[in-house]
């Protein structure tokens, strides 16, 4: 297999080359900084049959498959409302940030980081997106003027079954790593490592959950492990990892039809970017 670490523009071309080759292929986010090219990824993943797995590592994190856990048991109910906020301050100060100051670089401030969050709330919801609307600016401090994207957007999702979300991408903020998550159900709600659930008698108030949060930028106690043990798991059943091109291509559309809504000023459907 092929492990793709490199800057965002390079994904799609490396990607297709160890595609090519017959190689399999664990890749950074985001796979791609445009649906075009993305949906040129996935025709040639699927052609070559070629197994995948996107680092959205969150999905790993002990109190995601927690929250999946309880919603799976219809402990919170019929959920209704999701949100997923993620604030970091991304900015000249780190390395990486030298190729990211341009859109056709760093893509957005979904696509540069945000993303996480937009994915693990679709990956909770288990629900398709219908409808975004995205508004955004940037942090007035003058150490972000080199930015020629909004680097603070609010997204707004209607998911087909009705359900509403909201994913906040902030990631000019002058503040310590936050990372949100929030599930409201018809008898009950999750939040982060809090739980309560009016199916269980006797709760008198939030219960705590003994679990991992996603709590710190320091992505060195993200769960990789977790993730590449799946990954290996699923290449010798011969399966595709839950995490593959296909589910991470579901959440990049949504990312793009939030970036154009942004862009455009209006509610974009899910329908408008078509393959």
């Amino acid at each position: 297999m092929v492990d793709i670490c490199t800057p965002h523009f390079l994904h799609l071309e490396q990607t297709i080359a160890a595609s090519n080759a017959g190689k399999h292929v664990i890749l950074e986010k985001p796979i791609t900084l445009n649906f075009e090219d993305s949906v040129k990824m996935l025709k040639i993943v699927r052609k070559n049959k070629t197994r995948t797995s996107i680092c959205f590592e969150v999905r790993f994190m002990s109190a995601v498959q927690t929250i999946r856990s309880i919603m799976k048991q219809g402990l919170i109910g019929d959920v209704y409302y999701g949100e997923a906020d993620y604030f970091h301050g991304i900015g000249p100060w780190y390395a990486n940030q030298k190729w990211e100051f341009q859109k056709k670089n760093g893509g957005s401030s979904l696509l540069r980081a945000g993303c996480h969050a937009l994915d693990l709330l679709l990956y909770v919801m288990g629900e398709k997106v219908e409808e975004v609307f995205t508004y955004g600016n940037t942090n007035p401090n003058p150490i972000f003027e080199k930015y020629d994207y909004p680097l603070n957007t609010v997204t707004v999702m209607k998911f087909k079954n009705g359900a509403v979300g909201k994913v906040s991408s902030v990631t000019d903020c002058m503040q310590p790593y936050v990372f949100n998550v929030n599930i409201v159900g018809s008898d009950g709600s999750v939040k982060n490592d809090q739980f309560y659930s009016k199916k269980i008698e006797g709760l008198k108030g939030w219960s705590k959950l003994d679990v991992n949060l996603i709590d710190s930028g320091d992505v060195s106690d993200h769960p990789y492990v977790e993730q590449f043990a799946h990954f290996a798991e699923c290449l010798d059943k011969g399966i595709e990892a839950e995490n593959n091109l296909e589910s991470a291509f579901e959440s990049h559309r949504v990312v793009f039809a939030a970036d154009m809504s942004a862009e455009l000023g209006r509610p974009v459907k899910l329908d408008e970017l078509q393959f």
